[in-house]
């Protein structure tokens, strides 16, 4: 067992772990943070994305270990986010959310997205979105709430 320290959404959390837990593992069983969802367990469709250090990843394919003193946010993190708060409202305006699933992490995703591109293609957007699965909504309006709220940013 290997102790580690995170820094998860803005709180110390310390953790037994063995070398092959993946940060998903720990978030969803040792902190019971369970809006990161398991998908493929193989970093393809996007379901555990959570930010490192600013940065967009998928927790799944990330060793705890390898995650030492790092700082995590999780879905559960963003409650009192301006940037994910706007997010969230224009995926709900634009009917951007089916089934669910996917959501945690596409809101993550998008959130990187606008932090790293304040003004977004819709191009871009999809690449950058190449990684997310989602079976449900076709990506159309994922990709116009994420415009929407990226133009509402600028003009803030």
């Amino acid at each position: 067992m290997n102790a580690i320290v995170l820094n998860v959404n803005g709180r110390s959390a310390s953790c037994n772990v063995e070398q092959r837990d993946s940060l998903l593992e720990v978030l969803r069983e040792h902190l019971d943070l369970t809006g990161t969802h398991v998908g493929c367990e193989h970093g393809a469709c996007g379901a555990c994305t959570v930010s490192m250090d600013g940065v967009a990843v998928r927790s799944c394919v990330v060793l705890a270990v390898m995650s030492d003193g790092r700082r995590i946010e999780t879905i559960e993190g963003t409650r009192s986010d301006r940037v994910m708060n706007v997010i969230r409202r224009h995926f709900h305006e634009k009917h951007a959310v089916q089934c669910g699933f996917c959501t945690p992490g596409m809101l993550m995703m998008a959130r990187d997205i606008i932090c790293r591109h304040p003004e977004p293609s819709e191009t871009l957007i999809r690449e950058q979105l190449s990684g997310q699965i989602c079976r449900c909504t076709g990506y159309a309006n994922i990709v116009t709430a994420i415009r929407s709220a990226a133009e509402e940013m600028r003009q803030a």
